[in-house]
């Protein structure tokens, strides 16, 4: 089976998540990726547990980390530094997230590699730019506090909350890969590399979407909402008879059918509710109407109907209920990567699906300094879970 990405060479001296990750996406599209890895330790990942697989690999490495290789090189050292020009010299893509000024000084920078490679796509992913932000530590809970996420998120009498998972990595890292596709697409038209900035600031500030777009063009600085939408409504966890139901009503039809399935057609008609925004604007006198119509009933049952009448509703899922629920409706969310022992690892299948060149799952995130492509490959054990 064919890769979309077959002939793509990538040396990836990234740590941690954004930078693994875009990667890790690129090399399920078939692209042979190199990662750089210090000795003894190597990606930070590798140390960051518990959980632990029943090998005693950490998770959180083997989340952004399948389909590679593992070559460890001092780049403090004249050798380990030239060994990766070397390697950077047969590469189409290099991406690397070290401090803004790193790698020139390990003369590793765009401007020497592209010197001697000028079809060469160079991606750098850094916190904060390599303007007057680039001494900024660009971890991810800093920026989801500076870039205004917390400010939005958790219970308006509580405090900032953080989201679940380090998201403005994972939101980096897609970005950046989506920037090496142009640019590996505007060489292909014209043999010209170039180089591909992202920054994890301006990646969340673009990932504010409606919020972003609020404030830029109406001046509105949001809130603390909890569960709770700043536009639509009802839109948010509401108690039951039994346990809490999520509604996501976006338009006034799904609004007209829960109000007859709750038992309160009235509620459509109101002036305050006709609307979506008329609800908006009187959210606080809609709720307990509805809470108090939901107490008839345990969410269980309130989401069997109101799904049947087409109304978004759910449960809270935890994160077993999620994979459960993905597994029921046919979409296979678990894939089963070989490992060389002949065993495999269960890891999140890549979500982009493509007819012809879908993602594949040849080799599980790699040991210190191992190379799983040196490895003979069956077919079938190249495509497993694919």
């Amino acid at each position: 089976m064919p890769h979309a990405l077959d002939d793509l060479r990538i040396v990836d001296f990234s740590r941690v998540l954004a930078g693994p990750l875009a990667t890790m996406v690129l090399a399920d599209l078939g692209a042979a990726v190199t990662k750089i890895e210090r000795p003894g330790t190597g990606d930070d990942t590798r140390a960051w547990g518990p959980p632990y697989d029943e090998y005693g690999t950490s998770t959180y490495y083997q989340a952004a980390n399948r389909n590679k290789d593992s070559v460890v090189l001092d780049l403090g050292t004249a050798a380990g530094a030239a060994r990766a020009r070397e390697l950077a010299a047969g590469a189409d893509v290099v991406v690397e997230n070290f401090r803004p000024g790193v790698m020139d000084r390990l003369g590793l920078g765009y401007d020497a590699l592209s010197a001697d490679s000028p079809g060469l796509v160079y991606c750098s992913i850094t916190g904060f730019g390599t303007g007057a932000g680039a001494g900024l530590p660009g971890y991810d809970l800093l920026i989801q506090a500076l870039g205004g996420l917390m400010s939005i998120t958790g219970d308006p009498a509580g405090e900032p909350q953080k989201a679940g998972v380090a998201l403005v990595d994972v939101i980096s890292g897609l970005f950046a890969s989506v920037g090496v596709l142009a640019a590996v697409r505007h060489r292909e038209r014209t043999g010209e590399g170039q180089r591909v900035e992202v920054n994890l600031l301006s990646c969340l500030l673009a990932a504010l979407a409606n919020q972003g777009s609020a404030y830029t063009l109406a001046g509105s600085v949001a809130g603390r909402m909890g569960n709770a939408h700043p536009s639509v409504a009802p839109y948010e966890l509401l108690p039951t008879g039994g346990g809490d139901l999520v509604l996501a009503v976006g338009n006034d039809r799904q609004f007209g059918a829960l109000a007859e399935i709750i038992g309160r057609p009235g509620l459509a008609a109101d002036p305050r509710f006709a609307t979506n925004a008329a609800r908006v604007a009187h959210r606080d006198e809609l709720r307990p109407l509805l809470v108090a119509a939901l107490s008839a009933e345990p969410a269980a049952v309130w989401v069997e109907r109101l799904t049947a009448a087409r109304v978004p509703a759910g449960q809270v899922n935890d994160i077993a209920g999620a994979f459960a629920l993905a597994e029921s409706l046919g979409l296979d969310p678990v894939v089963e990567v070989p490992r060389p022992d002949g065993t495999a690892a269960r890891l999140t299948r890549n979500p982009i699906g493509l007819s012809a060149t879908p993602p594949t799952y040849r080799s599980a995130p790699p040991a210190l300094d191992e190379r799983p492509s040196e490895r003979t490959e069956s077919p079938e054990a190249a495509h497993r879970g694919g």
